[in-house]
């Protein structure tokens, strides 16, 4: 496969890393509007071609598939060029900033034949996918009630840099620099982690919202910083559980967790993943008359690029799909309905 990587910010490291060590790959060319940018990153890994323009690489054409790594903004727009022009793509999380136009991305995908697959990250986690298989063997029995949580402590320890001077953090606090806050950056994240480790989608949602005074006026500069910095969120499923998802950057001590807890009338799990390694803890069988938690091992599974690498030789899509994406925003785009009018909204409606 002869791969193209539209955009070369810091998340197209990790895709250029990544497809290069899969055999078969050829890291074709790079797209970046800054020329030195472009330059430097094909030069860095070995890249046949660089570009300033999406339509310049398309007109050279010379690959058969897309990483789209261009702000979320920009998503939609690119990729139906990337469609239109008979190209697989492999596009970074949120598919879209809403769902009419993610809804668009997976209609026009399907109808073209071509794979398109989004790079939820979190499927990589060997536990996330060794606890989904705990609910469609019928292990955990019907699920009944779930837990899940995505902790962030970036705007109070600086692990990965000093958000009030960085730019790369500011715009996510900002609105009108393209964020939709913590919902819209990790809030697709987690609710991927809960439906795939649950084996069911969203019925309903009823979301809070809260963004928290940061500095004087809540402005750094150029940006406002009004997006959310914190969601509660109350979920139904259509397999009939209940659920509490809830995210903040504002987690002291977390770093970046991923917690996912499902309570069936047989059994239980509990997925946890940080920054430093992941578990998965059962409680099954006999083990749930004396409240008794285990440890499961698991082996590694294939990533994301991998299975997209796969997908495009198989040519037949492999999840997570643009479908499955759109589904996701779906839900995201009524959550913060919820939060505008208070009222609960059904999504299958």
């Amino acid at each position: 496969m002869r791969l193209l990587i539209l955009g070369t910010g810091s998340m197209a490291n990790s895709h250029a890393k990544a497809f290069a060590a899969i055999e078969g790959v050829t890291l074709a060319g790079a797209v970046d509007v800054d020329p030195g940018r472009a330059e430097a990153f094909r030069a860095e890994y070995n890249i046949e071609r660089a570009f300033t323009s999406l339509e310049e690489a398309l007109a050279w054409g010379e690959f058969d598939a897309v990483a789209n790594v261009t702000p979320d903004s920009i998503h939609h727009a690119t990729t139906l060029q990337c469609i239109a022009a008979g190209k697989h793509v492999f596009c970074e999380k949120p598919l879209a900033a809403n769902y009419e136009d993610a809804k668009e991305m997976a209609d026009k995908i399907e109808a073209a034949n071509l794979v398109g697959m989004v790079n939820l990250t979190y499927r990589n986690v060997a536990q996330l996918q060794a606890a989904r298989e705990l609910v469609t063997s019928g292990q955990i029995g019907k699920v009944k009630h779930v837990e899940a949580s995505y902790l962030q402590s970036w705007l109070v320890a600086k692990m990965w840099g000093d958000w009030q001077t960085e730019s790369r953090w500011l715009w996510r606090l900002s609105k009108k620099h393209g964020s939709n806050g913590t919902l819209g950056d990790v809030g697709v994240h987690i609710l991927d982690f809960v439906v795939y480790g649950t084996d069911t989608e969203i019925d309903e949602v009823f979301c809070r919202l809260k963004a928290f005074d940061k500095a004087p006026n809540n402005r750094i500069g150029e940006y406002e910083l009004d997006a959310n910095d914190s969601f509660t969120m109350t979920v139904s499923f259509t397999n009939g559980a209940l659920g509490v998802v809830h995210s903040s950057r504002w987690a002291t001590g977390h770093v970046n967790e991923l917690r996912l807890r499902v309570y069936g009338d047989k059994g239980a799990f509990e997925v946890v993943h940080r920054h430093d390694g992941s578990k998965l803890l059962v409680c099954l069988g006999e083990d749930i008359e004396t409240a008794t938690w285990k440890e499961v091992e698991v082996e590694p599974v294939a990533t994301n690029y991998q299975r997209f690498v796969e997908a495009v030789k198989q040519g037949k899509t492999l999840e997570p799909s643009f479908r499955h994406a759109a589904k996701l925003q779906k839900a995201i785009d009524l959550a913060n309905v919820t939060e505008s009018d208070r009222k609960e909204h059904r999504i299958t409606a």
